[in-house]
């Protein structure tokens, strides 16, 4: 990263490292512009191809290939971001999928949600949340420990680089098209952002937003299919 020169406030902050985190990086309010900045921050982020598939088009010229994908990144401690990209090359396509995921990441909430568990560690979802794109609709539902992520592939990749260990998750919609099965399930984890808890929600429940510095539990095969 030294041959990296700023081109945003926000770059500079990071680069004269007035901003040592990429929680203090999303608390400035700043637009994130530069996919360096992540990668500064976040020397541990994890990429996964969701989706690519091949895109015709006819032109006076003749047939028109190109590549359309859809990436996630996360560091697997509260960071989740999702990007897509078009190109007529598959390598530098994901590529920059996944700058774009990495200008897209949020900060999650995580907690102790299930009224099951009460035990009080960062695992699961604090609350019910809901999400939508197109004709899908995904809930997520704290889950007790151990449970594992009862959610359909693709939501399961999303929480797993999210950090979540524990869910339910139900789904309406046509989830074979996977690219809005993403971004319902990346919608609802913007929920855990959006939603506002006091604080004796928080004390009662252990919310904690962004990394936590916990190791993910051996994943749990025994809940794989989506809910009904």
């Amino acid at each position: 990263m030294v041959d990296w020169v700023p081109k945003t406030r926000l770059g500079h902050m990071v680069l004269n490292e007035e901003v040592k985190t990429m929680s203090e990086a999303l608390a400035t309010k700043l637009p994130l512009r530069e996919a360096e900045i992540v990668d500064v921050l976040l020397p541990d982020l994890q990429d996964e191809v969701i989706n690519l598939k091949m895109v015709q088009r006819m032109t006076d010229s003749g047939r028109r290939v190109r590549f359309a994908v859809t990436c996630i990144v996360g560091n697997g401690d509260g960071f989740i971001g999702v990007g897509r990209a078009k190109g007529k090359e598959v390598g530098p396509t994901i590529k920059k999928a996944i700058d774009n995921a990495k200008l897209n990441i949020i900060e999650i909430k995580r907690g102790c949600g299930s009224w099951e568990c009460g035990c009080g560690t960062v695992h699961t979802l604090p609350f019910e949340v809901v999400g939508r794109s197109g004709s899908v609709t995904v809930t997520l539902r704290p889950a007790p420990r151990g449970i594992g992520l009862a959610v359909g592939d693709v939501a399961k990749s999303l929480l797993t680089l999210a950090g979540v260990h524990d869910s339910w998750g139900f789904v309406t919609g046509n989830t074979k098209t996977k690219v809005n099965y993403c971004e319902a399930t990346f919608d609802a984890l913007r929920q855990t952002v959006k939603m506002r808890v006091t604080e004796e929600q928080a004390d009662r429940l252990n919310i904690a937003t962004g990394p936590v510095g916990l190791a993910a539990p051996e994943e749990n095969s025994g809940f794989e299919g989506e809910g009904e």
